[in-house]
């Protein structure tokens, strides 16, 4: 009785033991797993942050260079708006200046046919008064003729007057008629001729208007 009884407790304990070692090879395998997934899951993971790291390095290139043209773009377009602001300053100062030069060249011109008029006057004066030296007066015609045709090359023209409604900007009138033939307001004399360049007036017309 006494040994089939250690026999059992022996059978017992050796049962006991193989199932702990078995549990431990079990939890062993287990826990090896567990780290084969934990290192499979870091490697994973280490591998995406490598692709990430290489992502963002090949996409740094490319933002840089974004960034570059972007900044040159912005410089192109502020050197455009101050070329245009410098262009048009000039464009300004240009159409100024020509301006400027063809009312000088233009008060220049009037003020210097301005004074020729009253000779011009006494040329016209000295046609009308009788004369017997037949080559004198013809003399003074060829005169007043080359200068009427001066006068005409520089674009001056006389302004219309007998027969013409009145005007106060190209006509001055010093006296007034009754007339029943004309119209009233009509020049009916002219006492000195008056001549304009181009659209400016140099002198106006002396006359006589109809009441």
């Amino acid at each position: 009785m006494f040994l089939p009884e250690k026999f059992r407790k022996l059978r017992e304990r050796n049962q006991t033991i193989m199932s702990k070692k078995k549990h431990a090879e079990e939890t062993s395998e287990k826990e090896l797993e567990v780290n084969e997934a934990s290192e499979n899951e870091a490697e994973e993971a280490a591998a995406e942050n490598a692709e990430t790291a290489e992502e963002t390095s090949e996409a740094s290139p490319e933002e840089s260079a974004d960034a570059k043209v972007t900044a040159l773009e912005e410089e192109l377009k502020k050197e455009k708006d101050n070329y245009m602001r410098l262009f048009a300053e000039f464009d300004n100062f240009r159409k100024r200046t020509s301006r400027e030069k063809t009312e000088a060249y233009g008060d220049s011109a009037a003020k210097t046919i301005g004074a020729i008029l009253p000779a011009l006057d006494n040329f016209e004066r000295a046609l009308d008064a009788p004369c017997e030296d037949e080559n004198f007066k013809k003399g003074v015609e060829m005169i007043f003729t080359q200068l009427n045709g001066i006068l005409e090359k520089l674009g001056v023209t006389e302004i219309e007057a007998l027969g013409a409604p009145f005007d106060p900007n190209f006509h001055n009138a010093i006296k007034q008629v009754e007339s029943e033939d004309a119209e009233s307001d009509t020049v009916c004399e002219v006492f000195q001729k008056g001549y304009k360049l181009g659209d400016r007036v140099i002198r106006t017309a002396m006359v006589a208007v109809t009441a």
